[in-house]
């Protein structure tokens, strides 16, 4: 592999890449910003709709992952299902302007998702074929940072923009859709690294289905406990109306948000460049016991300084964890099934998000937030002991 020039010392295509994410979460998080009020208010959507879109949604984006990494495999490309991905997503952007009920925007949703859905495991393997192992954590986490900086700049410009234009939601999303092009913009400078495999070679010609984790033991048990331990990764959203429920306030809620941004933005790199030294296993491990802090803290907070320091513990836990999971699963997978693996994991990570949600919400509809952190707090510290056990003398 050629080394490129780096740019703010990290690779070029990973440079590049953190651009793409960094546009398009700005554009998307404008979008989602204002759409509970859009859907509910102006098109009087049911609030269980809301739960519904997302859910769906979400489910959809899951299982297109594992599908897009075997297509990324198959034809031997990175870079072009990763921007057929992006420009389908950043596409239908333009289309919310247009609707006339909610159910039109359940569909454009749906098609979002599913370009998030083929993006986001070829995308990841781009990123591991551009660099040398030793430097994956650091890649990882420089884009990880980058697409968590356009999150957390897209509602806080959607709140300075919105007085500006009449609170003219439609007039938001046409602005969304201009600064979500520069994503497919800096695609442009992105370039494929995908090593030659010999398609002769029917070793080299990945199927779907679930072998790959027959054949690739060690990447199952990481695929394995990162899913476990996902059943207690509550939603971010019931953190929020936690610290709601606590006592932070309307205007403080959005305050409570961004320091959780913030702090992962802050601290995602440092955390990728000790992985490349320690090993991603310890970082992940000390970002796992860092959730589970965090949710007992949430449990029992009965002070804003509580729900702010847990916010904090958060974003360090997810920057600990997002990008590094991925490296982690890198350094076990052949070239040939890079981005199949890299859907197997984000497949993983993204229904047991979702179980999690779900029972989460049951249990704080049913018996109280407290109950719902309580869970999560537990599930935490077992997910913890069970990827420390699977993981044990075989990894770094």
């Amino acid at each position: 592999m050629m080394e490129d020039k780096k740019i703010l010392g990290v690779n070029r295509n990973i440079f590049f890449l953190g651009l793409v994410s960094l546009f398009n979460d700005f554009s998307a998080e404008m979008v989602q910003s204002v759409m509970p009020i859009f859907l509910t208010v102006v098109l009087g959507a049911p609030a269980e709709f809301v739960g519904f879109l997302e859910g769906f949604a979400d489910a959809i984006a899951s299982i297109l992952k594992l599908f897009s990494g075997w297509f990324s495999d198959k034809i031997g490309k990175r870079k072009l299902p990763a921007v057929m991905g992006y420009a389908l997503s950043v596409g239908v952007r333009p289309l919310l302007s247009l609707v006339g009920n909610f159910w039109q925007v359940f569909e454009l949703r749906v098609v979002d998702r599913i370009g998030k859905g083929f993006r986001d495991a070829p995308r990841d393997a781009l990123i591991a074929e551009s660099v040398p192992k030793n430097e994956l954590g650091k890649s990882f986490g420089f884009h990880r940072s980058l697409d968590t900086l356009g999150a957390t700049l897209g509602p806080l410009v959607a709140l300075i923009i919105l007085p500006l234009i009449n609170n003219n939601y439609r007039h938001l999303f046409l602005i969304a859709f201009f600064i979500g092009l520069g994503a497919i913009f800096s695609f442009v400078f992105v370039k494929e690294k995908r090593p030659v495999i010999l398609l002769s070679n029917p070793v080299a010609k990945p199927k779907l289905n679930f072998a790959l984790l027959k054949s690739n033991k060690r990447f199952a048990l990481v695929v394995l406990s990162i899913f476990i331990f996902g059943l207690g990764t509550l939603p971010i959203l019931l953190a929020i109306l936690r610290a709601k429920e606590v006592g932070l306030g309307v205007s403080g809620v959005p305050l409570a948000y961004f320091i959780y941004n913030l702090t992962f933005v802050l601290v995602a790199i440092p955390l990728g460049r000790l992985a490349d030294k320690i090993g991603e296993r310890t970082v992940i491990a000390s970002g796992f016991f860092l959730a589970a802090t965090a949710y007992f803290g949430l449990a029992g907070a009965a002070s804003v300084l509580v729900v702010v320091a847990s916010f904090v513990v958060l974003g360090i836990y997810s920057a600990a964890t997002d990008g590094l999971m991925r490296a982690l699963a890198a350094k076990h997978l052949t070239d040939n099934i890079l981005a199949t693996g890299q859907g197997f994991l984000n497949m993983a990570v993204g229904f047991s998000s979702l179980v999690a949600g779900i029972i989460g919400g049951v249990l704080w509809t049913n018996i109280g937030s407290s109950a719902a952190f309580l869970y999560a707090g537990t599930f935490s510290i077992i997910g913890l002991i069970l990827f420390l056990i699977m993981t044990r003398n075989k990894y770094v």
